[in-house]
């Protein structure tokens, strides 16, 4: 009996503003790559989208290095294991950036009271 063993595949993209962009490229990882890596830097309007094969270790240091600030500017990095995993990106994105937006909303509307 043999066993076929697959590699993992990613959608892969070099720094392009757009995740429909993004997702026509396919790319059989070679090992030690087993994850699908997505950076998505934003600033301000701006955001520029990198999809690549990646080692879960290198993957998750970057992960967990990741951050947004009250604007919602900064990075975000995910990762996952799963073929063709990484199609999406926005909706993560558009919620941090909620996420992060509702408390300075709820301070404003304070301050204004307040004052």
């Amino acid at each position: 009996m043999y066993v076929t063993v697959t590699s993992l595949k990613c959608y892969v993209c070099s720094s392009t503003p757009s995740n429909d962009y993004c997702n026509r490229n396919v790319e059989e990882c070679q090992g030690p790559h087993n994850t699908c890596m997505t950076t998505v830097d934003i600033l301000g309007e701006v955001k520029a989208i990198v999809k690549q094969c990646s080692s879960m270790k290198t993957c998750a240091g970057a992960e967990g290095s990741a951050s947004l600030d009250a604007n919602g500017n900064g990075n975000e990095v995910t990762c996952c294991s799963s073929h063709l995993c990484n199609i999406s990106t926005a909706t993560t994105i558009q919620l941090c950036v909620w996420l992060l937006s509702l408390p300075l909303c709820v301070l404003t509307l304070i301050m204004k009271q307040d004052g």
